[in-house]
C-alpha cells in the first residue's frame, strides 16, 4: 500500500480554511499513472484539492445548499472514502479520497489503486483504504493526541516535526508496519494477538492498569408526517466500539450482546474482521428479506483479538415498534403571522432521563422574525430572530405526563430575509429533534458488563456503556406538504 498524496487542512468553525500540510509522493505517482493508464487523473494543485474537498463535505458555498454532483439522489456518498470530480485540462475523477476529521482538522489521503479503475471495485476488497485511514488515524492521534485538543502552538509544533515524522514512518509514500500488497486479507489460522506489532506513528504503549471499554450506541432516524395518508417512517442502527488498553500482550476477548426476551433480532449484522469465529446465523437476519420468526435472537457472542487501535466491532439495525418521541406539528397561516400548535410526548417505554433534549424549529424562506407570541408547557424557548430559528429546550426530563406543548403566533416583518431553503416554501415546514439518552438502547440490546471475558492473566478493569441518539429526527407540517419516501429508510 502507498499514497500519492497527503493533506492537512486546518479549520475554526469554518473560518481561516487553510491547507497546513501538503505532501506528494512523485514515485508513487508514477505508478499510479503506469496502472491506470488512459483512465489516468492527475492530482491537480493544492488549492483545487481544497476547494473541491470543501464543496463535496459541504463547508463552502452556503449560499449553494444544493450542488448537483454532491446532492443528487443518484449520487450516494461512500464516507469516509470520497470522490473528487476534477474539471478543466486534467478533467477526471479522484478515488479513493480517503478524509477523516477531529476538532480544528481534517486529514486526507490518496492511496494507490491496484485495481482497474472500471468497474469500480467495492471497497470492502481495497486493503488500501483500511490501511491508508489506519495512517490518518495514527498521524490524527500524532496532531492531536487521544482526544484531546492541542493549544496552537503545540499544534504548530507537531506540525513542523510532520516531515521528519513521515519520513520515518511513510518513507517513499509507503507507510510502515502495514501487511504487503498481495497478503491474504484474513489469515486461514488466527493471529496470535501478542504478534502485533507496534506501528510507527503511534504515540507509545499503554502504561497503567488495563482496560477494556465496551460503548454500544443506537442512533434513531425517523420521519413523522401526521397524516394517516403518510407513512411514518423510522429505523434504528446501533454500533458496538471496543478499546482494549493492555500493557504488553493484548489478550483474547469475548463480547456477548442480549436482547429482552420479546426484543426483536438484530438484523444486518457485520463485524470487524478481528472477529475470529462466529455463528453462520448470526449473519443471516435482513431487514429487506421478509423475517419468518425463526431469525436468530441471539445471545450474540463475537470473539475476537483486537487491535491495537480503538475499533468497531458490529453494527446491526433492528425493527422497533415505535419511535421514542412522537411529535404533532400543525402551522397555519393567516395574514402575516403563523398560528403554531406542536405536541411531544415520550413513549412509555423510554427513559424519562435525557443528557439533552432540544427541538429546533426553523422558518425558512420568508422575511425577519418580528414578535415571537409563544407559550410551552415545559422547558424554555430560546428566539434567534437573525437565523428565524426557535429552540426548545426541553432540559433532562419531560414532565409526569410525559408530554409537552407549544402554542402561539409568530409575525413576520421587514426586508431582510430568512434563511432559504428550495424544499420548505409556503407551509412545508419541519420540527428536528436533537437527543441523547445514556444507559439505554431502543431494541433493548445490551452489554452485560460480566458477560465480557477476557482471556488475559492481566485482570483488565472492564468497563461497558450504552446510549441512544437520535439523527436526522423530523416532524414535519400536517397542514402542508412534505418529502415522501415510498422506501425503507437506509443509513
Amino acid at each position: 500500500m502507498s499514497v500519492r498524496a497527503l493533506w492537512i487542512i486546518s479549520h475554526e468553525k469554518g473560518e481561516n480554511v487553510s491547507i497546513r500540510f501538503a505532501r506528494r509522493f512523485a514515485t508513487v505517482e508514477h505508478r499510479a499513472k503506469i496502472l491506470a493508464g488512459s483512465s489516468y487523473t492527475e492530482v491537480p494543485e493544492d488549492n483545487t484539492v481544497l476547494q473541491l474537498l470543501l464543496t463535496e463535505l459541504g463547508l463552502s458555498d452556503p449560499d449553494k445548499p444544493y450542488v448537483a454532483l454532491r446532492d443528487d439522489c443518484l449520487y450516494r456518498q461512500r464516507s469516509p472514502a470520497l470522490e473528487l470530480h476534477v474539471d478543466g485540462p486534467r478533467k477526471g475523477i479522484l478515488w479513493p479520497l480517503l478524509v477523516i476529521a477531529q476538532g480544528p482538522l481534517t486529514l486526507a489521503c490518496l492511496p494507490l489503486v491496484d485495481a482497474p479503475a472500471e468497474p469500480r471495485p467495492p471497497l470492502a476488497s481495497l486493503l488500501s483504504v483500511s490501511q491508508g485511514l489506519a495512517l490518518l488515524a495514527g498521524l490524527q492521534t500524532f496532531l492531536l493526541g487521544s482526544g484531546a485538543k492541542p493549544d496552537s502552538e503545540g499544534l504548530a509544533s507537531r506540525l513542523a516535526m510532520l516531515p521528519s515524522v513521515l519520513l520515518q514512518v511513510c518513507p517513499l509514500g509507503t507507510p510502515l508496519d502495514v501487511p504487503q500488497l498481495g497478503a491474504p486479507a484474513t489469515p486461514t489460522v488466527p493471529t496470535p494477538a501478542g504478534n502485533q506489532k507496534q506501528p510507527a506513528w503511534k504515540t507509545g504503549l499503554h502504561r497503567g492498569r488495563a482496560v477494556v471499554n465496551v460503548a454500544l450506541t443506537e442512533t434513531v432516524r425517523s420521519m413523522q408526517y401526521g397524516n394517516r395518508s403518510r407513512q411514518d417512517l423510522w429505523d434504528v442502527y446501533g454500533t458496538v466500539t471496543c478499546k482494549c488498553e493492555v500493557e504488553g500482550v493484548l489478550p483474547n476477548v469475548m463480547v456477548t450482546l442480549t436482547l429482552p426476551p420479546n426484543g426483536s433480532p438484530l438484523q444486518d449484522i457485520l463485524v470487524h474482521p478481528c472477529v475470529t469465529s462466529l455463528d453462520p446465523s448470526i449473519l443471516s437476519a435482513s431487514s429487506v428479506d421478509n423475517c419468518d420468526g425463526s431469525a436468530f435472537s441471539g445471545p450474540y457472542k463475537f470473539p475476537f483479538s483486537p487491535p491495537l487501535e480503538p475499533f468497531r466491532l458490529c453494527s446491526y439495525t433492528s425493527q422497533v415498534p415505535v419511535p421514542p418521541i412522537l411529535g404533532s406539528y400543525q402551522l397555519r397561516e393567516e395574514e402575516n403571522q403563523l398560528h403554531v400548535s406542536v405536541t411531544l410526548k415520550l413513549h412509555e417505554s423510554v427513559k424519562n432521563s435525557f443528557e439533552y433534549c432540544e427541538a429546533h424549529l426553523p422558518f425558512f424562506n420568508r422575511d425577519h422574525m418580528g414578535v415571537v407570541d409563544l407559550k410551552v408547557s415545559s422547558g424554555q424557548l430560546d428566539v434567534s430572530k437573525e437565523k428565524n430559528l426557535l429552540v426548545w429546550g426541553l432540559g433532562q426530563k419531560f414532565p409526569k405526563c410525559r408530554e409537552v406543548t407549544m402554542e402561539g403566533k409568530i409575525s413576520f416583518s421587514g426586508p431582510t430575509r430568512g434563511p432559504s431553503d428550495p424544499l420548505c416554501t409556503g407551509l412545508t415546514a419541519y420540527i428536528k429533534l436533537y437527543f441523547k439518552v445514556p444507559d439505554m438502547t431502543l431494541s433493548g440490546c445490551c452489554v452485560d458488563l460480566h458477560s465480557v471475558q477476557v482471556y488475559s492473566s492481566a485482570k483488565p478493569r472492564i468497563i461497558t456503556s450504552r446510549e441512544l441518539q437520535s439523527k436526522e429526527y423530523f416532524i414535519w407540517n400536517s397542514t402542508g406538504t412534505a418529502p415522501v419516501s415510498s422506501g425503507q429508510m437506509m443509513l
